[in-house]
């Protein structure tokens, strides 16, 4: 189980977008370091051709991926940051909990 999923809302906490909030749009594993795509954070420039999605084409700026490590999940209840805990519930789910006020993060 990750401590990241997606649709969560997270507070980027280092880098040249320290601060920044968004919704995590996809979390890519890999073997050395997993990585995260966050809604408005880490934005390049992309130089597109014209095509039937976007006939004007031109440059589009997109979200890049950046180190899970340099994100951290906001409480819910609190809007603060937070680490994440697991706990089992009474039927043996196994679901994330936030550090900080103890609510069950994940949607039941």
């Amino acid at each position: 189980m990750n401590r990241l999923k997606k649709g969560d809302r997270v507070r980027v906490i280092s880098g040249k977008d320290k601060g920044k909030e968004g919704k995590v749009l996809k979390v890519l594993k890999s073997k050395d370091r997993d990585m995260v795509v966050v809604e408005g954070v880490n934005m390049a420039s992309k130089h597109a051709k014209p095509s039937q999605k976007s006939p004007q084409g031109g440059i589009v700026k997109q979200e890049n991926p950046i180190y899970a490590c340099k994100v951290m999940l906001v409480c819910p209840t609190t809007g603060k940051p937070t680490r994440v805990g697991h706990a089992f519930l009474e039927d043996g789910r196994k679901v994330r909990v936030a550090k900080v006020s103890g609510e069950i993060v994940d949607q039941i």
